[in-house]
């Protein structure tokens, strides 16, 4: 056996000293360098289809719950922040009031007592009416005094029964009265069918008297202008509209007037007075201020309300 080749397994039989302490060395730091080195470095391999599946319902579980919740809340403060908001603009805003129907004529003489007419009424309705119109000179002789008036109707009389009682001699009065024109007795009252109406409540009265209705329905001025002038009327009957135009159109003159009798105390389907009717209350003090009212003044008129 060659010598070289005994070298050669001596070699490999018995390391020297030097290659031990190279071999100590590198047994000692290799381990440390790997340890540092293996968490830095991630592995490139492919994760198996059963970790992937893993992963996936940690990621469904973990990550969804709190988005949920959150966006639930977040709805939940809204809705009620929504129906707060509308709350307070619901009180800031005022209830509308119901209006209250406005009380007619009607409605509250419905739950009023009637009560017969007095002198008083017709001063204070003249005095009212003409107090912006007039000065207090005019409004002065506008009074009229208690003996201008007769015995006002308390409610329980006819039409004939009152007009015995303000004018017990009414035949002589009806007697001497001679003027074409005119009238001696003058009944007003608010409308034609209330005009009729009257007439055949006169028939117990009136004796022999000649009566004639003076309204404007279906009948014209002139006609009843002619009527008058034909003959002697004793009583005339009307309403006062049409018994103005008369005296302006001189059918109808004021000297002989003795009596002047007011439907004071009647009233209409409405419940309505003649002087609750604005239109026949402005004509009635219109006929007043054309010469009765200074009649009554002089003692020549006498005022009844019926």
């Amino acid at each position: 056996m060659p010598s070289s080749h005994k070298h050669f397994q001596n070699r490999l039989k018995a390391p020297s000293s030097l290659e031990m302490s190279l071999f100590i060395e590198g047994t000692v730091d290799s381990p440390v360098g790997e340890e540092s080195e293996e968490p830095e470095k991630q592995p490139t391999e492919q994760a198996s289809p059963r970790e992937k599946k893993g992963k996936k319902r940690k990621s469904v579980i973990e990550t969804p719950v709190p988005v949920k919740k959150k966006t639930a809340l977040k709805s939940q403060t809204e809705c009620f922040m929504a129906q707060e908001k509308k709350e307070d603009e619901g009180e800031k805003k005022p209830k509308k009031k119901r209006k209250k129907k406005k009380k007619t004529i009607t409605d509250v003489l419905a739950t009023s007592d009637p009560k017969p007419g007095s002198p008083v009424d017709l001063q204070s309705l003249v005095l009212e009416h003409f107090k912006d119109k007039r000065s207090v000179i005019e409004l002065e002789e506008l009074k009229l005094q208690e003996s201008c008036f007769v015995r006002s109707n308390d409610l329980t009389h006819s039409l004939s029964s009152y007009l015995k009682e303000i004018c017990p001699k009414w035949a002589k009065v009806q007697k001497q009265h001679t003027e074409k024109s005119s009238v001696v007795l003058l009944i007003v009252c608010s409308a034609a069918l209330r005009v009729i109406e009257l007439i055949k409540q006169l028939t117990t009265f009136k004796g022999e008297a000649k009566v004639l209705k003076l309204f404007a329905k279906h009948i014209k001025v002139e006609e009843q202008v002619k009527l008058l002038q034909m003959g002697v009327t004793h009583i005339g009957v009307g309403t006062p509209g049409r018994l103005s135009a008369l005296i302006e159109k001189e059918g109808l003159t004021l000297p002989p007037l003795r009596f002047l009798v007011l439907d004071w105390n009647w009233r209409d389907q409405k419940l309505r007075r003649m002087v609750d009717v604005p239109e026949v209350k402005g004509d009635l003090l219109k006929l007043l201020d054309m010469g009765i009212l200074k009649g009554c003044r002089e003692g020549k008129v006498k005022v009844g309300l019926f």
